[in-house]
């Protein structure tokens, strides 16, 4: 199982990113796939997360309304748009997969099995 994450950079207050998630190895109606972030001296968080169908789908308090996951069957690639940016949006962003079914389970990192490197997103002026 593999998960690449990519499409960070330096964006402005305000702005907007389109984060991706190229999966592969493993088959993608058992798993759903989260987004979590990372920032400088603070405990990895949870952002969003989505089954595979894309029927349902998870997010943040924080990023609600701000943020969509959506995914890509056809390239096994998991989306997180990301508009209104602020600057404790600041973070390096990584995808997990998780084969759990129970969606209380989704917003805890300790039930993420595989796990992508990161990508960094920073929100400056």
């Amino acid at each position: 199982v593999q998960l690449q994450a990519s499409g960070g950079g330096l964006v402005q207050p305000g702005g907007s990113l389109r984060l991706s998630c190229a999966t592969s190895g493993f088959t993608f109606d058992d798993y759903t796939i989260g987004w979590f972030r990372q920032a400088p001296g603070k405990e990895r968080e949870f952002v969003a997360a989505t089954t595979w169908s894309g029927g349902s789908t998870y997010y943040a308090n924080s990023v609600n309304g701000r943020f969509t996951i959506a995914t890509d069957n056809a390239r096994s690639s998991v989306y997180l748009r990301m508009i209104g940016l602020k600057p404790e949006d600041t973070a390096v962003y990584s995808c997990a997969a998780t084969n759990e079914h129970n969606s209380l389970y989704y917003y805890d990192q300790k039930y993420y099995a595989y796990w992508g490197q990161g990508t960094q997103v920073t929100v400056s002026s």
